[in-house]
């Protein structure tokens, strides 16, 4: 059994408990038992009240980040060491067993051309470095493969599965996205068989990042792919409905992803639970 799980921003930009509290019995009607928690300033998430929170309504969390744009792991990777490193201790004292997304790199950033040795090698250093102060604090790393129009540094699940196999750092896994697989990818099946061995946490999203089952995805070969190699962690669904300022611009965001955006829960939610199902596999 896989735990469901939603991503924030499909109520709010940011992580806004006071605007997450009000929709928290619908969600549970709905078997959400995790919530994503978008946490690009992770200065600003009080982690008392958050943990509180989770605990009353026994949710689990998971938090996701992309790098800001200042910051640049191949000539100043003491700076992103620092930045990584406060998220870390939120991820620890809010309960979050890790902390995934863009961890190598900035939403939107990329230098017009591919991506360099000297670039690959200086990720992998500094994750091998992350890893370790991760793990002092009880947190695990996920590396999230995008789209080439959001980095050009990791596009695919084998890019992941290679710099990981690289460190060899346990505490790194690899996170995938629907989204950016029906993009990047040959088929779902291929990116799943590869990614297998690394693979921790799972965004299912439209591929117009909206309303699921409303959008050319094929739902049914991304859950029959994830049943055929036994995936049983977090399956959280991300729409950007309601998104972070700093983020929306960089992903091309420009505004909500459907006439009616509650349809994503009331909709989306079932749609995803039926399609599971089918699949053989089970959301609760």
């Amino acid at each position: 059994m896989s735990t469901f799980g939603l991503h924030t921003f499909a109520i709010a930009p940011v992580w806004d408990i006071a605007r997450i509290d009000p929709q928290m019995d619908r969600l549970k009607e709905h078997g959400v038992g995790l919530l994503e928690i978008p946490m690009f300033r992770p200065q600003e998430i009080d982690t008392k009240r958050t943990r509180s929170f989770a605990t009353h309504y026994k949710v689990e969390l998971f938090a996701s980040l992309g790098l800001p744009a200042s910051l640049d792991v191949v000539e100043r990777p003491e700076e992103g060491l620092e930045y990584l490193e406060s998220a870390f201790r939120v991820c620890a004292e809010v309960g979050s067993f890790g902390l995934g997304g863009m961890t190598y790199g900035a939403i939107g950033k990329t230098t017009g051309r591919a991506r360099t040795k000297k670039e690959i090698d200086s990720i992998c250093r500094f994750l091998e470095r992350a890893a370790k102060t991760a793990k002092a604090y009880g947190v695990k790393i996920g590396i999230e493969p995008c789209n080439r129009y959001e980095t050009h540094l990791i596009n695919r699940g084998i890019d992941a599965a290679r710099i990981i196999e690289r460190i060899g750092a346990e505490n790194i896994f690899i996170h995938l996205d629907t989204y950016h697989m029906h993009i990047e990818e040959e088929s779902f099946a291929a990116v799943l068989e590869t990614a297998a061995p690394y693979l921790g946490y799972v965004q299912v999203s439209e591929a117009n990042r909206g309303v699921p089952g409303r959008g050319m995805l094929n739902w049914d070969a991304a859950f029959k792919a994830m049943a055929d190699v036994g995936y049983e962690g977090p399956i959280t669904l991300e729409s950007m409905n309601r998104v972070d300022a700093d983020v929306a611009g960089k992903s091309d965001v420009w505004g909500s992803v459907d006439e009616n955006p509650d349809d994503v829960i009331e909709v989306g939610l079932p749609f995803l639970r039926d399609a599971a199902r089918k699949a053989g596999l089970t959301l609760g």
